[in-house]
């Protein structure tokens, strides 16, 4: 089977933070807007019958050669790729759902059953892994969520708590290998997030969306996403936490993009974001905490990017004790940086040790993109297998990673689906 057509109400919920496609309908240009979509893989067949144009007409727009000018158009545009009606000088469309006044107006507070479910799937996913969990969070999604988005007494609540959980859901797909299938999940949930009102959880999901793009190796992506999460924090209610994770997610795509100075200076950022007294509280109901040993451990992959080894090993030792406590899967991915930093130095018998204290210390993680990073630690471990410490470890790690293998066999084999998520 062919990839599935792109949701063109999808890609305009990606690209409301996108200042070009802001000034293209604040200036009512509908002919950018409607390029915009087609270079994102919306072609002009499929935009002109959501609109109900001719294709002909549609050139006309793409190309400047008319304009659109009846206000009855824009609406019919506006419904139908779901562009918010303020950013067209409209009025809130029918399917907007009413969201507070103003920035300082807190969307209303969660229900308490789904924080607990979000804490109760957090914890156990923190501690073993998220494979294991993703259809129970998907289940959980379509029979307990899904069905109150069309009960408008649960108002925007709904939409935040379906929001939260498709973000979770992404998470555990990621964590299950399969990076296709959270990006989907993450595409989903932010549209969700705006429609609940909620600014901390939608720069949440962009934060998710900047972390994935990472993983993907599209440094560009994830800058653009760690700023649009940035965006709309400025917009918002401050959270210090959240605030300091986009940062750290910036640093992240300019190392990877090899911006050096750029990127210690996001560092920075993030570091005095975190540190900074609270003006509406260190936390939110539905984003991940973002705490120290958090940004140490993506300070160490910044630095390790950027060459500085002996400020990453520093760093990726100051996560691991602040980990020390709880957190086995954050933990266990800190000591692979540790041992990947030692590499990087040719320190093999530092190496060593702190491989053999990887090993040993994370026998109950059950995270397929863990196995994925000790696979890659394999490979950059192979080129010493000359150096009988470095071949032993080796020896190790082949016996470890097949054990896990057997353990994850279910999860690695079958691609998770399902969900209305």
């Amino acid at each position: 089977m062919g990839a599935q057509p792109p949701n063109p109400q999808e890609i305009v919920a990606g690209l409301l933070d996108d200042e070009r496609f802001r000034s293209a309908c604040g200036r009512r240009d509908m002919g950018t807007v409607f390029r915009l979509l087609n270079h994102r893989g919306v072609s002009t067949r499929r935009l002109a019958a959501l609109v109900e144009i001719t294709q002909g007409r549609l050139y006309d727009y793409m190309s400047g050669k008319s304009r659109v000018e009846k206000l009855a158009l824009f609406e019919q545009i506006a419904d139908a790729l779901h562009i918010p009606g303020r950013l067209l000088g409209l009025a809130r469309r029918s399917w907007e759902p009413q969201v507070p006044s103003s920035a300082d107006e807190a969307p209303p507070p969660p229900d308490a059953d789904d924080l607990d479910a979000v804490g109760a799937f957090r914890d156990a996913d923190r501690q073993a892994g998220g494979g294991r969990l993703y259809q129970a969070v998907v289940r959980h999604l379509s029979e307990n969520v899904a069905r109150r988005l069309v009960d408008s007494a649960d108002g925007l609540k709904a939409f935040a708590a379906a929001a939260a959980f498709t973000e979770m859901a992404g998470w555990m797909a990621h964590d299950s290998g399969l990076d296709d299938l959270a990006e989907r999940h993450f595409v989903r949930a932010l549209p969700l997030a705006r429609m609940s009102g909620d600014m901390p959880l939608t720069a949440g999901v962009a934060a998710s969306r900047s972390h994935l793009s990472l993983q993907s190796g599209d440094a560009a992506q994830a800058m653009h996403w760690a700023r649009a999460g940035l965006g709309v924090m400025s917009r918002g209610p401050r959270i210090a936490s959240l605030v300091a994770r986009l940062h750290a997610m910036e640093a992240r795509a300019l190392a990877a993009a090899g911006e050096a100075p750029e990127a210690e200076r996001s560092l920075a950022r993030a570091q005095a974001a975190l540190h900074a007294p609270q003006e509406t509280g260190s936390g939110h109901s539905w984003t991940s905490p973002f705490d120290a040993a958090s940004l140490a451990s993506e300070s160490a992959l910044v630095l390790r990017d950027l060459g500085k080894h002996e400020d990453a090993l520093n760093a990726a030792r100051q996560a691991i004790d602040l980990r020390l406590d709880g957190r086995a899967r954050s933990l266990g991915f800190s000591r692979v940086t540790l041992v990947g930093v030692h590499l990087r130095r040719t320190d093999l018998d530092a190496a060593v040790h702190a491989g053999v204290e990887l090993l040993t210390t994370t026998t109950a993680l059950g995270s397929v993109r863990f196995v994925g990073q000790l696979a890659e630690l394999r490979r950059a471990f192979s080129p010493h297998c000359a150096y009988a410490p470095a071949r032993e470890f080796l020896r190790l790690l082949d016996n470890d990673m097949g054990k896990r293998s057997v353990l994850l066999a279910d999860i690695m084999r079958s691609p998770c689906t399902g969900g209305t998520s």
